[in-house]
Formats: structure tokens, C-alpha cells, sequence
């Protein structure tokens, strides 16, 4: 019989794509090799380290081939379904793929707690939207729900009445930008929270890694990781090439990530991330059902001691970071996403500084402009109008003077707004 590594290393050997037949699913599971699981602080129930969200990825990949990559998520241990990213149809693509694959049950569901959009919303919103998810959905109650820390205070609070009446069983905040780390540490400070969302990777370690983390095993607050394999301009369908795997390119995998059973890189960054003892899961999103099965293995077997971590982290960091590259799309980005001219390009190149104290620094690379905010990777962005752009799933507005010189911006993060000013 071939088992699931035999199969993954004559895959990776190959360089191939391999269709996943129902059988060839059931040949590949190994009944001795089950996903590490992670205790909830707040309440001691476990859940499997790795979880799936497919964010932006519902509005441009086959929806078949997504219901495999979810079936197969489910069929080998998976339970964490995160779909508080992405635009509306993600979250609704989300439902309706558990449904028809009739696993709505089996899962534990993560979500957001008000819809998606720039409007802003009252308290009531919450309840609106929980009430909205718990008939989409058909289950009694949903497991977690996670809000902006930077948003209205009201709304933690309506959440807090959401698990108090038992329709929420975990509430928590999440952050996909550093920007808002003070308000993140403030939150964790402050309110009984079960859990945050935050991006940790390999490569991006910075203050997730010096303060974030350690706070959470202090509060015991549980950690949902956020794109493990590095935030390739976000959760949009057209990555923008600073990926982890854009960073190693070719390189092979060193002999002794065989020490704690990593086989590809892709369980070399899941590893490197789940060890910390903070991180309770690790989210992953892809499109197809055999990196699904790769992925699952980064939560199998032994985890590297924080010796090795260090060793890991050092490798990553002697890489340079890769080489962007243009996206294939004609307009380079998504569709709706406009080629400026280099001379709109230039008036926002510089450093601009976010209330919070976070740096964003933005240059041109040929007819993009490329964001860097924080540690984050550098990252495309792609422009919406003369002052608009597109980073991942947010937006960021810039603000001109009279004379059409960019003196500040907004960023943009579902119904929250980030101010930063120009400094240079």
C-alpha cells in the first residue's frame, strides 16, 4: 500500500499534478499518523493544529477543486474552518461548501463578527450577523467569533453578550496588518478574550514573536497563526511572488528538517510555526487538495526544540527576499485593478507612520507600487483610482494636498480606518 509521504515525495519527485480518486484519498491515509492536537486555554478542549480558510481564494478557483481541498481537509483529521476573511461570497462559499459536502457539524467554525464592508456599524450589528451565520450555517451556535481590535468597543461587548446567551462559544480579536498591534496588546490586557488572529511566519517573527506570542501564553489566550507560508499580498487570488516558496525558489530542503519529520518546506513553515507554544492553530488556504495533504503533514509527527527554531529561522533569514514579479493578469492585479502611470506611481513613494507607531514604506517597481508595512514582506499593490489601492483584502486611501502632494493615508481594514502620515 502507498502511504501519504511515499505518495507526496514520488509527487515532489515528479514535479507533477496527481489526481486525487476517492480510492487513491483512502490509500493515502494513515491510521497511526493523526494531527497533533491543541488544548484551548481558556477551556482545555483540543483542536487539530491545522486549520483551512480559503479567504479570497472562493472568487477565483474552481469551486469543485476547493470542495476537494475541504473534503480532504475533513477526511484526514481537520476540524478548523476559518472564514472570517474575504468579501462576502467567500464567507458565504464557506457554508455552502460544508453543507454540500454535508460535514457543517464535523467542523469547528471560526468567523467574524460583523459583516464584511468599509459601512460603519452599530452594537447591533453583531447580533445581526451572528444571527445570520447561525441559520446560513443550520448549527445551534458558532465556535468562535474574532472582531477588530481597533473597532468599536460595543461591539466586544455585544459579542460578549453573543457567548453569554450560549450562541458563541469563543470570542477573540484578529489582525492581519501590524499596524494595530498596541490596540491588539490592549484587548489581550484588558477583556476575558479566548483567542487572537495574528500573521506569524518563519520570515515574519518580529513582534509577534517578542511580544504577542509570550502575552498570550501569559493571558492564556489561545493564537490562530495566520498565513504560515508568509502573506503573499494577502489573501488575494493573485500572489505577488514574496511567498515563503518564492524565497526559497529551488533550493532543497536540508537534510536535517528530517529531525522533526518535515518532508516538503511547505511542513518545514507549518513546524516552524506550530511549535511555539503560544500557537494553538496554525490557518492555511490552498486550492488544491494535494498541497491540502502536504499541509496536514506539517501537523504530524515530531516538532522542532527551540534550538532547531533558531536554526530555522536563521536559514530563512540568510535568503534574500524574492524578486517580485509582475502578475499575469493584464491589468496587472485582480480585475477592476488599474495600470497607472509611473508619475502617479512616484507622488506616493516614501515613509509614511501610522498613529500606532508602525512604519509603511512604499516604492515603484517598474509600473507597480510595492508596499512594505512593518517586518511584513514587501507586497503589490494595485491602484483602484489615482489615490486608491488594493493590499490584499484591505484598501488604503492616500490624501494629497493642493498642490497633488501625498501628505497621508488611510488604511482600510474591513469597517476600520488607520491613519498614518507622511514622514518623508
Amino acid at each position: 500500500m502507498i502511504n501519504r509521504r511515499k505518495f507526496l515525495g514520488i509527487a515532489a519527485g515528479a514535479g507533477a499534478a496527481v489526481a486525487l480518486t476517492p480510492e487513491l484519498l483512502r490509500a493515502l491515509r494513515d491510521p497511526g499518523a493523526a494531527l497533533i492536537q491543541r488544548a484551548i486555554p481558556s477551556s482545555g478542549e483540543t483542536v487539530p493544529v491545522i486549520g483551512l480558510s480559503f479567504s479570497n481564494h472562493a472568487g477565483c478557483a474552481d469551486p469543485a477543486a476547493l470542495k476537494e481541498v475541504l473534503k480532504t481537509f475533513a477526511d484526514n483529521g481537520g476540524r478548523v474552518y476559518d472564514a472570517q476573511h474575504g468579501n462576502g461570497a467567500a464567507e458565504q462559499f464557506h457554508a455552502t461548501a460544508a453543507n454540500e459536502l454535508g460535514i457543517t457539524n464535523r467542523l469547528f467554525w471560526s468567523t467574524r463578527g460583523t459583516p464584511p464592508g468599509p459601512a460603519q456599524l452599530g452594537p447591533g450589528s453583531v447580533k445581526a450577523h451572528v444571527d445570520t451565520l447561525l441559520a446560513r450555517l443550520g448549527v445551534p451556535r458558532l465556535d468562535l467569533v474574532m472582531l477588530p481590535p481597533q473597532g468599536d468597543p460595543m461591539h466586544l461587548a455585544a459579542l460578549k453578550e453573543e457567548k453569554a446567551a450560549g450562541r458563541v462559544r469563543y470570542i477573540g480579536v484578529q489582525v492581519i496588518a501590524d499596524a494595530v498591534y498596541p490596540q491588539l496588546e490592549a484587548v489581550m490586557r484588558s477583556e476575558p478574550i479566548d483567542f487572537i488572529g495574528v500573521d506569524y511566519d518563519v520570515g515574519n517573527r518580529g513582534r509577534v514573536e517578542d511580544t504577542i506570542l509570550p502575552l498570550a501564553l501569559e493571558r492564556k489566550i489561545g493564537v490562530m497563526a495566520f498565513f504560515p507560508f508568509g502573506n503573499a499580498g494577502g489573501a488575494s487570488c493573485t500572489a505577488s511572488g514574496t511567498s515563503l516558496f518564492s524565497r526559497v525558489a529551488n533550493r532543497p530542503l536540508p537534510e536535517w528538517a528530517a529531525e522533526f519529520d518535515a518532508r516538503s518546506w511547505a511542513q518545514f513553515f507549518l513546524k516552524y510555526v506550530i511549535s511555539h507554544p503560544a500557537v494553538t492553530v496554525a490557518r492555511v488556504g490552498t486550492t488544491k487538495a494535494t498541497h491540502m495533504l502536504d499541509n496536514i503533514g506539517g501537523g504530524i509527527g515530531r516538532l522542532p526544540d527551540e534550538a532547531t527554531r533558531r536554526r530555522m529561522a536563521e536559514l530563512i533569514d540568510s535568503f534574500p527576499q524574492a524578486t517580485l514579479a509582475a502578475p499575469a493578469h493584464a491589468g496587472h492585479g485582480p480585475p477592476g485593478s488599474l495600470m497607472l502611470p509611473a508619475a502617479v506611481l512616484d507622488r506616493y513613494v516614501g515613509e509614511y507612520r501610522t498613529t500606532g507607531g508602525t512604519l509603511l514604506n512604499f516604492r515603484r517597481y517598474g509600473a507597480m507600487l510595492v508596499a512594505k508595512m512593518g517586518s511584513n514582506p514587501d507586497t503589490v499593490i494595485y491602484g483602484r483610482s489615482d489615490t486608491r489601492f488594493q493590499l490584499g483584502p484591505n484598501f488604503i486611501e492616500f490624501q494629497l494636498d493642493g498642490t497633488g502632494k501625498a501628505t497621508g493615508l488611510v488604511l482600510e481594514q474591513g469597517s476600520q480606518k488607520v491613519q498614518a502620515s507622511r514622514i518623508r
